[in-house]
């Protein structure tokens, strides 16, 4: 079934007016092409493709991050003019860079926090929780059973009624 996709494929191909421009190829041996803008037979306007032709075709062997990412960003259209071998060579060299840093930096800051994790960190404090901040008692006594009383403030208690007893009956 594959083959005759991709033989049809050819045949469109062919009698339409598709041309194939090789734009580039990679250290890894991916071709880049672009398919020009063009107009079909029914006066349509097709925009511009960007395709690449993997150096390895069997799709099982494809792997994410095979296609730099210069690359991709072209194929993507994030970027406009197609990448130099010389600004993936400089780019990667960079990334290297970049992964010799981190990884010096964390090798720093474990030798760092095994001398000095004793002498930075604080012991512990015990709090004690008493209430929400909400509550109307908060950083007060909290209330008592029975409701109490002062001059100018009254604080209910958790006085409940009894089982089913009306005040009224």
């Amino acid at each position: 079934m594959g083959g005759s996709q991709g033989s049809l494929r050819a045949l469109r191909r062919a009698l339409s007016s598709e041309v194939k421009e090789h734009v580039g190829t990679d250290q890894l041996g991916n071709k880049y092409y672009r398919i020009p803008e063009r107009e079909n037979w029914r006066g349509q306007i097709i925009r511009e493709r960007r395709i690449v032709e993997a150096a390895n075709k069997r799709e099982v062997d494809y792997e994410v991050g095979i296609i730099p990412t210069e690359w991709e960003a072209w194929i993507r259209r994030t970027r406009k003019t197609p990448p130099t071998m010389a600004e993936i060579l400089k780019n990667e060299k960079h990334r290297e860079e970049i992964k010799i840093k981190s990884n010096d930096f964390y090798e720093k800051g474990k030798l760092l926090s095994k001398e000095n994790n004793e002498e930075l960190l604080a012991p512990p404090v015990e709090t004690q929780i008493k209430g929400h901040a909400s509550a109307p008692y908060f950083g007060k006594e909290e209330p008592s059973v029975a409701p109490t009383s002062t001059g100018r403030t009254f604080q209910p208690g958790s006085w409940m009624p009894q089982d089913g007893k009306r005040h009224d009956q």
